[in-house]
């Protein structure tokens, strides 16, 4: 006689059929593991992946590894032993990240990345990621428009062990560099937190008084130094983003942060359960690993248009 046991994970219940032995099988069981839901991108890619999923038929395992790359293999483990059929990615850290991918392909489980990738091509079946440097060069330009090609200004950058922080950053500056009166004062992560933006925002502020812009890695840290700069009395400064949160969208539309670029993160993540379900199905996707979606760049025009990480057409 089977039983249905009820897990409820990351605030996802999960349906498992335990046998006379009290073993779990998860047939059609696809393992979803993000960064933490408190950020809404990711919280957006989580969303999107589960309802294509249960579009598609499966069950779904949300989890959150924090980007912690010890919590982030456990997770692995997890998935492993409730026999999911495909692990849907977005990874802690793209040279800590290898083995875990590593360990479930000897298990016979694909993964599927999402908005970060690995150090390694091989592993994963797929690696689909927003095109970074091209979002970033857009920011960048609108950012050196709305500065009127002159003045001092900060960048927020995202944390370390991420490929993304580095790549936006070069896209950055890639355009931002070649204007000379275009002043950098202060470069500083707050490794993608909202909470330390606003810290290093404030400091900034106490020792470059006279910045005109701060152009920010991820929509979250130019949130935070949104707040410190209201706070301080400096809605003045401009802000520029990257992301596409709906935070960011209504700030743009009441007039405080200025701009930020939209990465498709929703819709990336069905596309890797799309491809994946049609690897467990046919063994191949069809499509090269390494997969760039374009960004698109959101101000006062189109921000109406955005909603969760997605714009309308």
């Amino acid at each position: 006689m089977n039983v249905t046991r009820r897990l409820l994970l990351a605030g996802t219940t999960v349906a498992i059929m335990l046998g006379a032995a009290g073993v779990a099988h998860a047939a059609d069981l696809i393992a979803i593991i993000t960064p933490s839901h408190d950020n809404p991108f990711f919280k957006a890619e989580a969303e999107g992946a589960q309802k294509k999923a249960k579009e598609l038929g499966y069950e779904t395992l949300v989890l959150v590894h924090d980007d912690d790359p010890n919590k982030q293999n456990e997770l692995f483990d997890t998935a492993i032993a409730r026999g999911a059929k495909a692990i849907i990615l977005d990874n802690a850290g793209a040279a800590a990240s290898v083995a875990p991918v590593k360990k479930a392909k000897e298990a016979g489980i694909p993964s599927f990345l999402i908005d970060r990738e690995i150090t390694e091509t091989g592993v994963a079946v797929s690696q689909i990621v927003s095109n970074n440097y091209q979002g970033a060069q857009l920011g960048a330009q609108e950012f050196v428009r709305l500065m009127g090609e002159e003045g001092k200004y900060a960048e927020l950058v995202g944390k370390e062990s991420d490929t993304n922080a580095g790549i936006r950053s070069s896209g950055y500056h890639d355009i931002i560099d070649q204007y000379p009166d275009m002043e950098i004062v202060a470069q500083q992560s707050a490794n993608w937190s909202q909470t330390e933006a606003f810290e290093k925002m404030e400091s900034i502020l106490q020792s470059h008084p006279d910045i005109k812009g701060v152009i920010s890695g991820n929509d979250t840290m130019a949130m935070g130094a949104w707040a410190a700069l209201k706070a301080a009395g400096r809605e003045d400064v401009i802000v520029v983003g990257f992301d596409g949160s709906n935070d960011v969208r209504d700030s743009i539309q009441e007039g405080g942060i200025k701009a930020t670029v939209l990465q498709p993160a929703y819709r990336i993540a069905q596309i890797a359960v799309e491809q994946a379900d049609q690897y467990l199905k046919t063994g191949s996707t069809g499509v090269e690993e390494k997969q760039l979606m374009d960004c698109v760049l959101i101000t006062p025009e189109n921000a109406g248009k955005l909603e969760t990480f997605a714009l309308a057409e």
